[in-house]
């Protein structure tokens, strides 16, 4: 094996670019693809308790990012993804960052092996972990946004060629890209409205399941679950109270 070649040819070779290239519409594709199955087997699991589609849904993706850190000429996914957007322009991103994102991906799906797939251990923050992994590849396939590719420029120190959607390349924004204090005003105020919703509706509702649980603790302090559980058995004590009077 051409060990140079290996980790510094990664990608296709196209005329015109120093460097090799992935198709960006593809890997985008291939995200929004991970992150709607993955969407599905939140529900299945949480609606159903089956615990088997998240296991295979793991496995899969285990297996599709090893493959992709050898090649990405034979990953499921992005062969999926190449036939929804075979008639649609190519948009060339560098290679080499693509791939040290999949990598922390995959790093990330080793731990996930071990607890949901191999012996299936659930516990918070080990659901979390899952969360952040369909949490970047939304952020991929709905902003074009390759978190994975921000580390790479990082530890790299240099300004990687080819970013997706032109983000290495310092310019001017165009007016269509700039906000009025109006539009500013809107989007802040979108923003924070959904953050606040989401919060009081996890703090305030009533879990129903165990993954509800998870969340309803996720955004309390110590001190209002302590509160919350001395408020239940009061409410306990009340009832036992009632149940008593009544006989």
């Amino acid at each position: 094996m051409d060990l140079k070649r290996f980790f510094f040819d990664y990608g296709v070779r196209v005329p015109g670019y120093n460097v090799t290239v992935m198709n960006e519409r593809e890997t985008r594709a291939a995200a929004g693809i991970m992150f709607m199955l993955g969407l599905v087997v939140v529900f299945v699991a949480i609606g159903f308790n089956h615990t088997i589609v998240a296991r295979v849904y793991l496995a899969f993706l285990f297996a599709d990012f090893t493959i992709r850190l050898f090649t990405p000429r034979y990953s499921p996914l992005l062969l999926l993804a190449r036939f929804f957007v075979r008639n649609q322009t190519p948009e060339y991103v560098g290679g080499l960052q693509k791939r040290f994102a999949w990598t922390i991906g995959w790093l990330i799906l080793i731990p996930l092996m071990q607890w949901f797939v191999l012996h299936w251990d659930i516990s918070f923050y080990k659901v979390l972990l899952c969360l952040l992994c369909l949490a970047l590849s939304f952020f991929e396939s709905a902003f074009g946004i390759c978190i994975g590719c921000y580390i790479y420029r990082w530890i790299v120190r240099e300004a990687p060629q080819l970013c997706p959607g032109g983000a290495c390349e310092i310019k001017r924004k165009d007016p269509v890209q700039q906000f009025t204090p109006v539009q500013a005003l809107i989007a802040s105020a979108t923003g924070i409205a959904l953050i606040v919703g989401i919060y009081f509706f996890l703090a305030k509702s009533e879990p129903k399941t165990f993954f509800g649980e998870f969340l309803h603790e996720m955004v309390l302090t110590d001190q209002q679950l302590a509160a919350e559980k001395e408020a239940a058995l009061d409410r306990q004590f009340e009832e036992d109270d009632d149940f008593d009077d009544d006989f």
